[in-house]
């Protein structure tokens, strides 16, 4: 399972998730706020905050499940294009349940394959590959 074998937090702004990302190469948090609009999971790298659809661990796990095998993660920042048929690519498509982007913060709507699968992991939606580069997810 996760290549730092720890993660911790209960999801919450007093308590947030403790992640890794799949290669293990950096910590963020993450934790949901239903008191924006809409509710959201509000993700802390460094400095940065990124914000996404709170729907999108429901959401992306069902897409998952429909998939039935490994996905490729392809996380990718908005300025890039993101790989056909991975999880970056879902994250931004017009036929996703929210219609297109599950980043909600212009300028910073990308890297949803980067931060969104470690956090259906550490809920036990879903099973990460940890190698350096080119990481897969798929729905348990």
């Amino acid at each position: 399972m996760s290549g730092s074998g720890t993660s911790s937090g209960t999801g919450t702004s007093d308590d947030p998730w403790q992640l890794t990302t799949a290669p293990g190469s950096s910590a963020y948090t993450m934790y949901r706020d239903d008191a924006m609009d809409p509710p959201s999971l509000v993700c802390q790298v460094g400095t940065t905050t990124l914000r996404y659809h709170a729907s999108a661990v429901d959401d992306l796990h069902a897409w998952l499940v429909a998939q039935g095998d490994w996905v490729p993660l392809g996380a990718a920042d908005e300025q890039k294009p993101a790989p056909p048929g991975s999880v970056e690519a879902w994250g931004r498509d017009p036929g996703n349940p929210v219609g297109g982007w599950y980043g909600l913060r212009k300028g910073y709507r990308g890297r949803f394959g980067m931060y969104l699968p470690p956090l259906l992991e550490h809920l036990g939606l879903a099973e990460l590959t940890h190698e350096k580069r080119n990481n897969s997810v798929r729905a348990i």
